[in-house]
């Protein structure tokens, strides 16, 4: 395979859960990321005075995904089981980056993920030409990338 010189599209991705289930189309994603806390630390012999940084805890980001009402219960009913049911809702999501001809190119694995919060849409009755969008935001214990 060549080297490619040029970035992937943001605009070309897919959304899984629990390995395969697509939960419809979703017109944007954002947050994927992680973060790891630093500890500072200091030796009381040091002979230098400065710190040490000390990797800690990490912590995902909280994962927004918006897409356009489709006639489909199943992500109010992955919220309706988190209240319910707690740890068993959890599910893997994940959100793979595809090239122009529809290959993946990379993909990130949101492990242990929970709905957190739910926005319904705006509805007018001026315009008429927009669509009623729904927002979901997505609680994570984990992020892998995949290649």
């Amino acid at each position: 395979m060549a080297n490619r010189t040029t970035p992937y599209g943001a605009f070309n991705f897919v959304v899984n859960f629990d390995g395969g289930e697509l939960f419809g189309g979703f017109s944007d994603v954002s947050g994927l990321g992680t973060e790891i806390t630093v500890a500072e630390y200091r030796f009381g012999n040091d002979k230098e005075n400065h710190v040490r940084k000390v990797a800690g805890v990490h912590k995902v980001s909280d994962v927004t995904l918006k897409r356009g009402i489709l006639n489909s219960k199943t992500l109010f009913d992955w919220i309706g089981a988190a209240r319910t049911q707690g740890p068993d809702a959890h599910k893997n999501v994940t959100v793979t980056l595809l090239d122009e001809s529809q290959k993946p190119v990379q993909s990130w694995v949101l492990r242990g993920v929970i709905p957190m919060k739910y926005t319904g849409p705006t509805l007018a009755g001026k315009g008429g030409g927009d669509v009623a969008m729904e927002e979901v935001v997505l609680s994570a214990e984990a992020l892998e990338l995949s290649v």
